[in-house]
């Protein structure tokens, strides 16, 4: 015999039908009528549980292929009325419309179509609800009588609430559902707008196709943090929702160690974008999202091994990216490292985990697809207070082709190729930027000054007897001559830098003096 329920009828029509039976038995059980549409409906009645279809609710069939299901007076108004408002409840009963007291949709995949290899225009157009969306705004606006489930995940906490509470749910719940049903459907129609402004900018200005006049970004919060910058700082991190394509940290996976802290994740993502920039086996060791030390070798270990004897001191309690499985041999090198706070990695060899998990208070975290690279195309956005900027990735680069010799001697093949290891380098340090390469590791880095000249100090001081023979990366043009006598005064002969200052032949000139290559990009890499 059914139980007694204070709900009397539920419509329930979704796209993703997890749960859905389960469901449909439990409100079954409760005695709760049940509407439904297309495919939903088909599935209830294989499980053998009783529905009626919207049309036989509505009197109105379905038409325009399924286009118009549930737009009708009688659903609406059986949802929107306000309980014991007499006018509402005469109005209703005008139409012949019953209570709806509870509404589970999820919308058509739209984002998936979107993204789906080869899907048309006109699929992806008949996969924008209209529907889904109308009824679940207009049960979240009246959650005060109206339950909305949009979630499958939240289908046990629902039943649960109606088996403890008479048939019904807590108005704390309704609010709960209301508040998610909504943020579902602002997201949705956030992807749909993002289509259209991205199949619409041939429309634009020139020089604006890329950047359409609103732009609208969704996220959802995967956790909150124990605190922020510092302890007295709270903080949290979300998810971009809709976001394309390529490796991220929050689809990463951390397999050993202490949760990530907000430091943790922006020297990650600047460990990660350091790693999709390299092909060949990488590793670079970051301190305050500044490497400190960077390397490609013909295996793992010895990317890391020459990386981190780039700076040892300042590798103190720093962030380690590699772009390949951590295997036996690296992990050793690893192990061996005082205070590691992360280790990034597509994966790591079961040997190499069970090695470097013994260290518990060391994060290990895998991100898969690391190996594959950046994919072309990417924007990212930086906050600024009261709004943000936005522009594409630095993804373009230059090749020795593009290299224009400005000095009298020409770099030989050996210094060519630490100079574009170190143009790659300096990409992903903070400017002014200048790095110290020999072979493919660097031996010194100076980041984040005011003066060029600074830096340059810096990342000699950090060399050491290394400068000797090591080539020297600058992100942007020398003003003055200065800059590149720090340089070749400490030995450094080849210099690579993008020129372009009215500076130009005084720089070119002093590296002609200590014979010294000099090589022009006709690009900067500036990084704030």
């Amino acid at each position: 015999m059914a139980e007694k329920s204070g709900m009397k009828r539920a419509l329930i029509s979704v796209s993703d039908k997890s749960g859905l039976v389960k469901l449909g038995q439990s409100l079954q059980d409760l005695g709760i009528e049940i509407i439904s549409t297309g495919g939903t409906l088909k599935k209830l009645k294989e499980a053998d549980v009783q529905a009626i279809p919207v049309s036989g609710f509505t009197g109105s069939p379905e038409i325009l292929g399924g286009r118009v299901k549930t737009l009708h007076p009688k659903i609406h108004g059986s949802i929107l009325y306000r309980r014991g408002d007499e006018k509402d409840e005469e109005q209703l009963a005008q139409i012949e419309g019953r209570a709806i007291d509870l509404i589970v949709v999820n919308l058509y995949p739209f984002e998936q179509t979107v993204a789906k290899e080869g899907a048309t225009a006109e699929e992806i157009i008949e996969n924008i609800d209209i529907g889904g969306p109308s009824l679940i705004r207009a049960s979240a606006k009246n959650f005060e009588f109206v339950t909305i489930v949009t979630d499958p995940n939240d289908y046990d906490e629902l039943v649960e609430q109606l088996r403890e509470n008479e048939g019904q749910t807590t108005p704390e719940f309704r609010r709960q559902c209301a508040a998610k049903a909504y943020a579902l459907t602002a997201r949705y129609d956030t992807a749909i707008a993002d289509y259209f402004a991205e199949h619409t900018v041939e429309e634009a200005p020139e020089g604006d196709g890329v950047f359409p006049p609103r732009l609208n970004l969704c996220f959802k919060r995967q956790a909150s943090l124990r605190y922020g910058e510092n302890p007295h700082q709270k903080a949290a991190v979300y998810e971009q929702e809709g976001f394309g394509s390529g490796p991220s940290l929050l689809r990463g996976e951390v397999l050993s160690g202490k949760e990530l802290s907000y430091n943790n994740y922006s020297d990650l993502d600047a460990a990660l974008d350091m790693l999709l920039d390299f092909e060949k086996p990488f590793a670079c060791v970051l301190k305050h999202a500044n490497p400190c030390g960077a390397a490609q070798a013909d295996s793992i270990a010895a990317a890391y091994k020459a990386a981190y004897d780039s700076d040892p001191l300042s590798a103190f309690g720093s962030i380690i990216g590699l772009n390949r499985e951590v295997d036996m041999e690296c992990a050793e090198l690893l192990h061996e490292t005082p205070f590691v706070e992360c280790v990034l990695a597509p994966e790591f060899s079961e040997d190499a985990f069970k090695l470097l998990k013994r260290k518990k208070n060391r994060r290990l975290l895998a991100v898969p697809g690391i190996a594959d690279g950046l994919p072309p195309g990417q924007m990212v956005y930086k906050p600024v207070r009261g709004g943000l900027l936005y522009q594409q990735a630095d993804q373009e680069d230059v090749t020795k082709d593009d290299l224009k010799v400005v000095t009298k001697r020409e770099p030989t093949p050996e210094e060519l190729k630490a100079l574009m290891f170190a143009w790659k380098v300096v990409k992903h340090t903070k400017s002014n930027a200048i790095v110290l390469a020999r072979g493919e590791a660097t031996v010194g880095i100076g980041m984040g000054q005011t003066s060029r000249v600074d830096s340059g100090f810096m990342a000699v001081k950090r060399a050491g007897d290394r400068a000797e023979g090591a080539v020297m990366a600058s992100d942007a043009f020398y003003p003055m001559p200065d800059g590149v006598e720090v340089g070749t005064d400490a030995g450094v002969t080849a210099i690579i830098q993008p020129g372009g200052s009215k500076g130009d032949a005084e720089a070119i000139a002093a590296a002609d003096k200590a014979g010294a290559a000099m090589v022009f990009t006709g690009m900067r890499h500036f990084k704030h």
